[in-house]
């Protein structure tokens, strides 16, 4: 199938970033660390450069630990300042601020010898939907956060959001690009929920996702469904007995292969599969 979603409110988005790029010190980017490169949109580089950059990690308890690393030290590597987080938890939330000192370092200084000071750091936070945004915001900012007015950029679909005296954040709304030259991306975007899945084939998706863990996973399935084995000829014959194994059934004894699917799917979503990273740094 072909995977691709762009709908109109999300050219909208791209151009009211571009409106309020000029207001921003610094670029908070949010990927999945399950696909650090695969969601990262290529716009957000174009719409990003001359500005300070931290990336976010997040969802790392989802993703593989190894791997996690790994990104972490490429992204290092290009000049990002990397934090790995989980947002839901609050894990490595704390050591953003420090992030965040340290990429705006040099702007901090030549306030400093303009006679400027106290002025906050403004930084956009930016990904593609479902990457966590609202949470992390939530997370980082905890019960302190407070909308900033009367200033260019308040308006609907964005709010400022001031965290404390050095830092202010401006969200934005989730969104992709016009166009994925790469299906392979496309396909993962999908497993991870970043396109809307009623425009999707969920049976499609559970095929593909079962394809890459038997290769690179072999044994997770198994764990998580006893009654697959490793005898089964092909990723619908797998898909099958998950299935009969847990009891998807339509009429009479056929199987409800979309409900298993669904299953699949969202076994992996939340964790329920194991810590799984669908794109290696090597």
């Amino acid at each position: 199938m072909n995977y691709q979603w762009y709908p109109g409110h999300m050219a909208k988005a791209k151009r009211m970033m571009q409106e309020n790029i000029k207001l921003i010190d610094l670029v908070i980017e949010l990927v999945d660390a399950r696909m650090p490169l695969g969601s990262r949109n290529p716009d957000i580089d174009e719409l990003s450069k001359n500005k300070f950059r931290i990336i976010l990690l997040n969802k790392a308890d989802l993703a593989d630990p190894r791997h996690n690393k790994k990104w972490a030290e490429y992204f290092k590597g290009k000049g990002f300042q990397v934090v790995e987080v989980n947002s839901r938890s609050g894990a490595g939330v704390k050591s953003i601020q420090g992030a965040v000192q340290e990429a705006c370092k040099e702007k901090t200084e030549r306030d400093r010898k303009r006679g400027i000071l106290n002025r906050p750091v403004r930084a956009m936070v930016v990904g593609i939907p479902n990457v966590g945004k609202s949470t992390f915001i939530n997370s980082f900012a905890g019960k302190a956060c407070t909308k900033t007015g009367n200033r260019p950029g308040v308006t609907k679909g964005k709010q400022w959001i001031r965290l404390n005296k050095g830092l202010e954040l401006l969200d934005t709304p989730g969104i992709l690009w016009p166009k994925f030259e790469d299906q392979a991306i496309g396909m993962r975007l999908a497993w991870i929920g970043s396109i809307n899945d009623e425009i999707l084939s969920m049976e499609d998706m559970a095929l593909g996702l079962i394809g890459f863990l038997q290769e690179n996973y072999p044994g997770l399935l198994e764990k998580r469904y006893g009654e697959v084995t490793e005898g089964q000829a092909d990723a619908f014959g797998i898909l099958e007995a998950i299935g009969r194994g847990r009891r998807c059934y339509a009429k009479g004894d056929t199987i409800d292969v979309n409900r298993a699917a669904g299953m699949v799917v969202d076994d992996f979503r939340n964790g329920k599969l194991g810590q799984i990273t669908l794109e290696f740094a090597e």
